[in-house]
């Protein structure tokens, strides 16, 4: 019956088709095509489905698609989760025929215009026929609601771009939800997190902008309930559920986050098995699979040519690379809310690659302080041999022609929350209680997750030791410590709380008394209000912690010790009253470089920890420091931080828009090659037509990298290199230069055999025209090489791994064996010192990969292509065609010449050129080849284009190359 129904309507749609639509659309230059027939339910997971078939439908070139819906709540629920969706023109639905109604079926048109007035189109010819055809048509301009109105206008409004509304898509382990079965109704009930931090996000976005979360539930729903619960969670409160199976949440959240990334990230490696858990690969599976349902679930709701997503926090740090897969252009930030370990510590992790590379598919990172951002900066450097540098202020790294740009901007709070927090009764009720609990005593607060890192046992230590150094402190001085729940269960846990039970103990028996406690222990749920009113009454605040990401406790407890106007009248305090708080805070955790007024401790060391102490109860000064903290967190809360980090991701992903796009690589290794538009492969079908109509051919090329691979450890060329230059070289329309870095006598040794071949040696510096010329040199004062050359030797010393390269024209610097940081620190160095001394030498400082030369002034590679040109002018043989390749930085320099003398010099006609860099990156160069092999391939094909009967084999070249190209 179900299929009967199915292919009657098939028939009347493309009855309907054929005699009213068709024929109007390809009159208008429309596509056709009828896409497969697909039924849409209302609910949640069939709708993602919608969402995303209409994305295929649209993005396979059809401009006119139909899909058939069963029902009016259908039409709804796939209208709104296609709203906005790119390429939608016009969403018309027909309705009233009697047949429709009576199958209760209804269909969508999707008309999609690639060029032309599309609104002309809609107000015209086709929706006049429609009308006239099918009564009661109507256009739906808006999610769930069918119009009368006029179509015209109806679609106009439809379409402009005040209707669109902004999205972000945040993404984190957890959603910002609590649930809670009831257990009468065996329903779930959900509430928001008002404290989680992700909830306030949206409080620096424009206020028209939606905010989607996606994210695990801290419940496990049962598989049967999934469906609904997500459908739930997604109309009331924004939420996609992740629905993580059990057993790969337990490897993934319990195991290799806590278990792996947690410890290495807090400094503390698995030496033995007492002390952390060797890598399970195992776990690794299962942080992948998670990561990998994470971007499932994202590309069922992100429109990704518009949407911006926020990744959050290390348990999604290979997310990125899932959604660049899926879409190259994704707009992607990622923020790290823990540390990032220095490079010594990092590198024992064995999928070390593979989180950074995933990382590096974001367009924006972002980390709490420098320290972070400056270890993942040697990382990259070290592991993946990336360099970055500071451009305007914004640091960036080059990865494959993507600029990957660093944030650095630690997290705020949310003021609000905090504020009305402390206007509560019963707060102002339990800041009365504890005034008169703790009167004509200091009290000293710590609020801290009962954690091995947060250094509790260390704080109760150091306190202790402070009473044995100042006794009269004795019944004056209290130490509240808030033990917060654990994140993470295990032994260190177990044995972490022991000890501080233990030790508490201790100094409660020996300096205390029935009347008086040194150390108030709280290890059970604190209400927000009763951890509020603590923070209120504490003198002085304590984060003793040996590593943590930012912590957030200074900054709550400097708002809390603003206190409001509703806690200063239960308090009989006057408005205008100075407000005083002193902090002792880690010089490990996040949050020290922003508090410049606070006592900055090594937790490590106990005498400095209890004089710190002792210092804050004691000073007279806590009134300024409070008004210089107060001032920077209250204006860098979470809706600060929230906007500057998305303008910041805006603005990155910008770069990328105006670039072309290529995928490379498998699995955890895949990334993105951008490039300008105007850079392409350099196709043997646009070169050797070019080659073979021309007569007076300009050819450059460089050799390690180019004509020779940088990664042979033989750097003599092939004899079928050396054979293939010699062809092309004895074309007498060709005049062919090998252009170099590399001195002049191991060139002429190795390139003997081409006697026609010219040689430009040290960028320049000598040039040879041919076997049976002279070395021809530049006229230049070489006296500075005496400057020089001590204090590259002097550098060299003092640099394991690196060496000196002496040439007749120039010094070179070689750091590439050397520890990658200090041979880069050493570099910049030796940069300055040689620029300082050789100010008034005719003498130019330069920096190259893994190098330092000095060499004269004007020497260059594009002052060859320069001399070469005019050369030919001068004699009468103008270029026609002018090709130059290289694969460095040097080359750079012959890719500007090349269009420099096109326009400059006086050419009868304007010369075929092809500038071609070796690799996919950033360049001057027009074209690009993969490798050096492609060159060598290139040549082939040049050669045999000269020479009618070449040495090599042009049948099975060809079947190569264009395996190739």
């Amino acid at each position: 019956m179900a299929f009967s129904r199915i292919a009657n309507v098939v028939r009347f749609l493309l009855h309907l088709c054929h005699s009213v639509i068709f024929g109007i659309l390809f009159r208008r230059g429309f596509e056709v095509e009828i896409t497969k027939l697909i039924s849409i339910k209302p609910d949640i997971g069939r709708r993602f489905a919608a969402k995303d078939r209409l994305k295929e439908v649209i993005c396979n070139g059809a401009n006119v698609s139909f899909v058939i819906l069963d029902s009016m709540e259908s039409v709804t629920s796939f209208s709104t989760c296609t709203t906005g969706l790119k390429g939608c023109g016009l969403l018309h639905m027909l309705k009233g025929s009697a047949y429709f109604a009576n199958l209760n079926w209804a269909f969508l048109i999707v008309i999609r215009h690639v060029g032309g007035d599309f609104l002309e189109l809609a107000s015209g010819e086709m929706l006049g026929a429609l009308q006239t055809s099918i009564d009661s048509s109507r256009v739906m301009t808006i999610p769930g609601i069918i119009s009368d109105g006029d179509v015209r206008s109806e679609v106009a409004a439809a379409s402009s771009p005040s209707s669109a509304r902004e999205r972000k898509i945040i993404v984190a382990n957890m959603l910002p939800l609590h649930a809670q079965r009831n257990h009468e109704t065996q329903k779930w009930n959900f509430c928001l997190d008002e404290d989680s931090l992700l909830l306030h996000l949206k409080d620096g976005f424009p206020p028209e902008t939606e905010v989607i979360y996606v994210g695990s539930l801290k419940v496990e729903i049962e598989a049967n309930e999934q469906d609904e619960v997500a459908a739930r969670l997604l109309d009331e409160f924004k939420c996609v559920p992740t629905f993580v199976p059990c057993d790969i949440q337990k490897k993934f959240y319990h195991g290799f986050c806590k278990q792996q990334i947690w410890p290495i990230f807090h400094y503390m490696l698995p030496m033995c098995a007492e002390h952390g858990d060797r890598f399970d690969r195992q776990l690794w599976q299962a942080y992948v699979s998670a990561n990998k349902i994470f971007a499932d679930k994202i590309m069922e709701v992100v429109n990704s040519e518009e949407d911006f997503i926020w990744v959050h926090d290390y348990h999604l740090m290979v997310l990125p690379t899932f959604l660049r897969k899926r879409c190259n252009r994704v707009k992607l930030g990622f923020f790290l809310h823990s540390p990032f370990p220095a490079s010594e510590v990092y590198k024992t992790l064995p999928v070390r690659d593979e989180i950074l590379k995933g990382l590096l598919n974001s367009d924006l990172i972002g980390f709490h302080t420098f320290d972070y951002a400056r270890h993942f900066l040697s990382c990259c450097g070290r592991m993946l041999g990336l360099a970055y540098e500071s451009k305007r202020g914004h640091i960036g790294l080059d990865y494959f022609g993507r600029t990957v740009y660093i944030k650095i901007l630690p997290v705020g709070i949310q003021m609000g929350r905090l504020e009305s927090v402390l206007n509560l009764p019963s707060t102002c009720n339990k800041v009365k209680e504890l005034r008169e609990q703790y009167k004509d005593k200091k009290v000293i607060l710590g609020v801290d997750d009962m954690d091995i890192f947060k250094g509790i046992s260390m704080k109760l230590l150091a306190f202790e030791h402070l009473l044995q150094l100042y006794p009269e402190v004795l019944g004056e001085l209290v130490l509240i410590q808030i033990l917060l729940p654990a994140r993470s269960s295990g032994k260190d846990v177990q044995e972490a709380k022991r000890e501080t039970y233990t030790t508490a103990q201790r100094i409660n028996e020996i300096y205390g008394n029935p009347d008086y406690q040194p150390v108030v222990l709280i290890d059970r749920h604190v209400p927000r209000y009763e951890k509020t009113a603590y923070y209120v009454v504490a003198d002085c605040c304590i984060v003793n912690a040996v590593r943590d990401g930012l912590n957030l406790v200074p900054y709550i407890y400097i708002v809390c010790r603003q206190g409001s106007s509703t806690v200063d009248s239960a308090l009989g305090i006057h408005s205008d009253s100075a407000r005083s708080s002193m902090i002792v805070v880690s010089e490990f955790i996040g949050c020290s470089p922003s508090l410049s007024g606070a006592i900055r401790v090594n937790p490590w060391d106990f005498d400095s920890v209890a004089e710190a102490m002792i210092k804050a109860i004691t000073a007279t000064d806590s009134a300024e420091r409070h008004e210089k903290h107060y001032r920077y967190i209250s204006s860098h809360d979470v809706a600060y931080w929230a906007s500057s980090f998305m303008q910041d991701l805006e603005r990155a992903c910008k770069d990328q828009c105006n670039k072309r796009c290529w995928s490379f690589g498998l699995g955890l290794g895949f990334r993105v090659v951008s490039l300008s538009p105007n850079f392409s492969k350099l196709s043997i079908d646009e070169i050797l037509p070019a080659y073979t109509r021309t007569s007076r051919r300009a050819i450059f090329l460089d050799y390690d990298g180019t004509i020779v691979s940088e990664f042979s450890t033989i750097k003599s060329p092939s004899s079928e290199v050396v054979n293939l230059l010699d062809s092309i070289c004895n074309d007498p329309s060709n005049t062919v230069f090998i252009v170099s870095g590399r001195g002049r006598d191991s060139l002429s040794d190795w390139l003997a055999p081409c006697e026609k071949l010219g040689i430009a040696a040290e960028h320049g510096y000598f040039i040879r025209w041919n076997k049976n010329c002279e070395w021809e040199s530049l006229a230049y004062d070489l006296n500075w090489k005496g400057i020089v050359e001590p204090i590259m030797k002097q550098y060299e010393e003092a640099t394991d791994g690196s060496s000196m390269e002496i040439k007749d024209s120039a010094l070179v610097w070689h750091h590439q064996d050397a520890d990658p940081d200090f041979g880069s620190c050493q570099a910049k160095e030796l940069i300055s010192h040689l620029e300082s001394v050789l100010a008034n030498e005719p003498a130019l400082v330069q920096r190259g990969q893994y190098i330092v030369e000095v060499k004269p002034h004007g020497v260059t590679k594009g002052s060859v292509v320069a001399k070469v040109v005019s050369m030919m002018v001068n004699e009468g043989t103008p270029p026609d065609f002018v090709m130059c390749i290289g694969d460095d930085r040097s080359d750079e320099d012959m890719f500007e010449m090349v269009a420099s003398v096109v326009s400059t010099l006086s050419l009868p006609s304007s010369p075929e050129t092809f500038a071609c860099t070796v690799g996919q990156k950033p360049s001057n160069a027009k074209y690009y080849l993969n490798e050096s092999d492609d060159v060598v391939k290139l040549l082939q094909c040049l050669a045999s284009s000269s020479d009618p009967e070449p040495p090599l084999y042009p049948a099975e070249f060809q079947v190569a190359f264009d395996h190739f190209y």
